[in-house]
């Protein structure tokens, strides 16, 4: 028995598709935004899974800025379709790795080799500087960086993710109009 999709649904974007392609887009760069502020303005240095939820982050708001563009421009739907299609995996996959940073946060399993406690490269001479940077590793996944309400960094992109992930199932798969 073949699921019926009429053809509107690939033939044409509305303004559900619009709404969500931004709100996504808008999202995404956000978290991502936020990440980097944390680490750059604030001190925080990532650890070895921080940086591995980040990169579906980087590889969906391209798409997701295609499937933008392709809304309020009237490209074919299974563009804009599938454009959140994708960022909705993406979203699912950063999520999938939040949760697992978390839980080597809360002592429910280890991470892996690759966050291991290290040494911090501090250092007031600029000779010294590159040698301590090249012994250095990054700080243990197991030790969460803050927490806010008490949810870690990771729990909170695992938050993030699941929504913005709803939003974009919607927008691939829903309606076109409200």
């Amino acid at each position: 028995m073949a699921v019926q999709v009429s053809e509107d649904f690939w033939n044409t974007s509305g303004p559900v598709q619009q709404t969500t392609t931004l709100m996504v887009l808008i999202g995404m760069v956000v978290v991502v935004g936020s990440a980097l502020s944390f680490e750059h303005i604030g001190g925080y240095a990532p650890c070895a899974l921080c940086l591995e939820q980040r990169n579906p982050y980087y590889w969906g708001i391209p798409f997701i800025a295609i499937g933008a563009i392709s809304a309020f421009t009237n490209w074919p739907a299974c563009i804009t379709r599938g454009a959140l299609a994708i960022v909705f995996l993406c979203l699912i996959a950063t999520a999938l790795l939040g949760g697992y940073h978390a839980g080597v946060e809360w002592g429910f399993w280890l991470g892996p080799e690759s966050c291991v406690a290290g040494l911090s490269a501090t250092s007031s001479d600029a000779g010294s500087l590159l040698e301590s940077l090249s012994n250095s590793k990054p700080p243990s996944c197991a030790d969460a960086a803050g927490r806010f309400l008490g949810i870690s960094f990771a729990g909170w992109n695992v938050l993030a993710a699941l929504v913005l992930a709803v939003i974009a199932f919607r927008g691939a798969f829903g309606s076109t109009h409200r």
